[in-house]
């Protein structure tokens, strides 16, 4: 699978690590993923998603049904 966040769409970034002399290398910067277990209390089934960090976050401040249709997150697979 690939490195990204099933609920945002985000994924890792390329850009520069800069040296204090100034010198410049490309670099990832990868995004913090994890896989986590939700339930859905309308359909009354369980859902494993492998989100970042920072959906979890939503997630915890506004729930987890609202959070799938805010990014128009389809589950039912």
């Amino acid at each position: 699978m690939s490195k990204v966040c099933e609920l945002t769409g985000k994924k890792a970034m390329i850009g520069n690590k800069v040296s204090h002399a100034n010198n410049k290398n490309k670099r990832f910067f990868k995004i913090n993923l994890c896989k986590k277990r939700f339930f859905l209390i309308k359909e009354k089934k369980w859902i494993k998603l492998k989100i970042c960090t920072y959906a979890i976050k939503i997630i915890n401040k506004i729930g987890i049904e609202k959070a799938l249709k805010r990014f128009n997150y389809n589950y039912k697979k």
